[in-house]
C-alpha cells in the first residue's frame, strides 16, 4: 500500500490503495486546493522526480527538495551533543539524505513550526529510531499522518535541550511555534521563525500574515503576541522558512522595528 503526498502543501497521507479524498490542511482558509483539483503521488513518484540537497544556510545546515516542491521550504538542523533538532520537515526522505544526516550526528527529535510544514515527520521519525516530533497540541487536528512518535506539547513553551527552547507564539495558527537556540549565532542566540515571522525579500525584517495565498494580514493583537512572546530571548539571529532567507545579526532589533512596522501599516 502506499503512502500518499498531497501535491500543494507537501503533507504526508497514510498508507491506502487509492489517494485521499480530500486534505484537511489544503481545504482550510489559510491554504488552497490546487486549482486543476486535490492532487496526490505516491512516495515513489514523488522521490523519482526530486531529490534531497543539503548545504549550509548561515551557519546551520538545510535540507530541501529540488526541484521545488508544493510551498517549498526547507529543513534545518540544528546540532545538539547527542544529535540535532530538525526544524520543520520536508515531504519526503531519501537513502542519500538520510546519510547526510547521519553523517552530521543523526537526529535527536523533530519540531514543527505550524501545519504546512509537517510533510514527512513519521518517516524522519522512524528513520532516526522513532526520536519524538513536538507538535503544539492545538494544531492536532491537522496531523494527516498520525503516529507514536508525534508528542502534542501543551502550554506556552516546551525545553528540548538547554539549549533549544520551543515557543508557542500563535498567528498563523492557534499552536504556530518558534525555535530559540541560545548557543547558534556564535553564542549570540537565534530565532528559527518558519513564517510565522517571515523573513521579508530585503532581510532587514520579518512580517506577519495570516493567510499568505490568500492575502489575508493577521491582526494587530496576534501580532502585539507574538512580540510579547519573543521579547525575553536573546537572539541576533533569524532564520526563516526558505533558503537564505535569514536575517544575519541584529535580528532583535529588526524583530521589534518590523513589529511596529507591521502594526502602523494595518492601522
Amino acid at each position: 500500500m502506499p503512502l500518499w503526498t498531497c501535491e500543494t502543501c507537501g503533507a504526508q497521507f497514510p498508507n491506502g490503495g487509492n489517494p485521499p479524498a480530500s486534505c484537511v490542511i489544503c481545504e482550510d482558509e489559510r491554504q488552497f486546493v490546487n486549482w486543476k483539483g486535490q492532487t496526490f503521488l505516491t512516495r515513489e513518484e514523488l522521490a523519482r522526480g526530486h531529490r534531497l540537497v543539503g548545504r549550509d544556510d548561515l551557519g546551520l545546515t538545510g535540507i530541501g527538495l529540488e526541484p521545488s516542491f508544493a510551498i517549498g521550504q526547507r529543513a534545518l538542523l540544528v546540532p545538539q551533543g547527542d544529535g540535532c533538532v530538525m526544524w520543520d520537515c520536508i515531504p519526503l526522505a531519501t537513502d542519500e539524505a538520510i546519510q547526510y544526516v547521519a553523517a552530521l550526528g543523526g537526529l535527536k527529535a523533530i519540531a514543527i513550526s505550524h501545519p504546512h510544514y509537517y510533510g514527512a515527520v513519521a518517516d524522519w521519525s522512524d528513520t532516526f529510531g522513532g526520536v519524538p516530533v513536538y507538535l503544539h497540541a492545538d494544531d492536532r487536528a491537522f496531523v494527516t499522518r498520525p503516529h507514536p512518535s508525534i508528542v502534542h506539547w501543551t502550554g506556552e513553551s516546551h525545553r528540548i535541550s538547554d539549549d533549544v527552547l520551543l515557543l508557542r507564539t500563535g498567528g498563523h495558527f492557534a499552536g504556530a511555534t518558534m525555535l530559540h537556540s541560545a548557543h547558534s549565532a556564535d553564542g549570540r542566540g537565534a530565532l528559527l521563525t518558519g513564517d510565522i515571522a517571515q523573513v521579508t525579500m530585503d532581510r532587514r525584517f520579518v512580517s506577519f500574515m495570516y493567510s499568505y495565498p490568500n492575502y489575508m494580514p493577521l491582526n494587530a493583537a496576534a501580532v502585539r503576541r507574538i512580540a510579547a512572546a519573543v521579547e525575553p530571548l536573546a537572539f541576533d539571529r533569524i532564520y526563516g522558512a526558505w533558503w537564505g532567507r535569514n536575517i544575519a545579526s541584529g535580528a532583535k532589533a529588526a524583530f521589534a522595528a518590523s513589529v511596529e512596522r507591521y502594526i502602523a501599516a494595518i492601522a
